[in-house]
């Protein structure tokens, strides 16, 4: 099974999209011998297979589709879920932020249904590797099948533990923590973490997000950024341009820091300050 293969036509095995009237879309996994049936008709995958990516099919009834990869995004809004998801608006400056590219090795814990799994996965690329630590079997089995699906699982070592109790690995490039309470695990995340290494939480509520920002003072986070992400799409109809109806707006504050290695030299103390190391004696 294939996600976006390096080809020009569509293959036995490969992930493909059918985009239809209404823009209404179905992903399938092509599969010789295999057929797919809608309320617009049947199309046989033998009659995909070896066609260009963005050639127009027809079902057996005369609707027609586009035959197209599915990107990431498509993947990620499409997978089955029993867990709030992530959105691509998110997912993309998350990994941008974090710097999470080919041959790396990243932490996650919340997998829920895996969709930022996902995204890791794609990003760290056939030489790099994940590790996603989820409290609940039913969850983490449904995300399993997910990565299993996109042809992604062997990229990911899924673990079932209480994160409580720490991570088994070190040395970790970045950790993306997406838990109700992520103030009470940033110690164990530090020590997950390489030097300089990055922390990304996703965090619904304010007064989560005050918590959050004490403990990584506490334990040693600087560069702390919180930020959301708003998004808007607009009509692409050149004598009509305008915004459209609805809009993603606030679905989570996104908090970005980075582990430090403090110091004791005074000469630093300003430096401390000026990047939200150094903890207030108040505060403290």
């Amino acid at each position: 099974m294939t996600f976006h293969p390096p080809t020009s036509i569509a293959c036995d095995g490969d992930l493909a999209e059918l985009v239809g009237l209404r823009h209404k879309h179905f992903i399938l996994n092509l599969k010789a011998g295999a057929k797919f049936e809608t309320h617009r008709g049947i199309i046989l995958h033998d009659d995909l297979i070896g066609k260009p990516w963005g050639t127009q099919v027809f079902s057996h009834m005369g609707s027609p589709f586009f035959l197209l990869q599915p990107s990431l995004s498509d993947l990620l809004i499409d997978i089955p879920r029993t867990t709030q998801i992530l959105y691509p608006k998110d997912i993309g400056f998350i990994l941008v932020n974090m710097g999470v590219g080919p041959g790396q090795k990243v932490m996650e814990a919340g997998t829920g249904s895996g969709s930022m799994t996902t995204a890791l996965a794609y990003a760290v690329g056939d030489e790099g590797h994940v590790v996603s630590y989820e409290v609940k079997p039913d969850v983490q089995n449904l995300a399993r099948k997910n990565l299993t699906r996109f042809g992604l699982d062997s990229r990911v070592d899924f673990k079932l533990r209480n994160i409580e109790e720490g991570f088994d690995e070190t040395d970790a490039d970045s950790f993306f923590l997406d838990v109700p309470n992520p103030y009470d695990y940033i110690k164990q995340v530090r020590a997950a973490l390489k030097p300089g290494g990055f922390l990304c939480c996703l965090i619904p509520t304010f007064n989560q997000v005050e918590k959050t920002l004490y403990s990584l003072r506490q334990q040693n986070f600087a560069f702390v950024e919180v930020c959301e992400v708003l998004l808007r799409y607009y009509k692409a109809e050149p004598t009509r341009l305008r915004p459209t109806d609805r809009m993603v707006a606030h679905t989570g504050f996104l908090v970005f820091a980075r582990r430090i290695e403090p110091s004791e030299d005074p000469r630093g103390l300003e430096l401390s300050r000026e990047v939200g190391e150094a903890v207030d004696e108040e505060n403290a």
